[in-house]
């Protein structure tokens, strides 16, 4: 059974930094993806970092070059640097396999805030 588990969320005053972590359990096939999404209150879960199994990487635009992700094996992180209080949300793993099967993580909390 694929299980997604994330951590290094917080709380967190604007212009600080969070890693965030996602660990893969269960994985036997092979992954085309693994993404970092949130989803703020009130508001559409969102797409914020995707790194494919050849290593590209693409990020939404609002990222604006605060934030990295890196895969090493089956865990992903999101470094975020520059944090702005409109990052506040729940931040969800996404892990895409090759047969298109979609895993998503329980989600941690990011709270930027003075």
């Amino acid at each position: 059974q694929v299980r997604l588990v994330e951590s290094g969320g917080g709380l967190v005053q604007p212009g600080g930094s969070l890693r965030l972590s996602c660990a893969a359990s269960g994985i036997s096939f092979s992954i085309d993806t693994m993404a970092w999404y949130r989803q703020a209150l009130g508001k559409q879960r969102e797409l914020v970092a995707i790194i494919t199994n050849g290593g590209s990487r693409n990020y939404a635009d609002f990222v604006e070059g605060r934030f990295t992700i890196g895969r090493i094996g089956t865990t992903v992180r999101l470094q975020m640097n520059s944090l702005k209080p409109e990052d506040t949300a729940v931040y969800y793993c996404n892990v895409i396999g090759a047969t298109r099967s979609v895993y998503w993580g329980q989600g941690t909390q990011v709270t930027v805030s003075s």
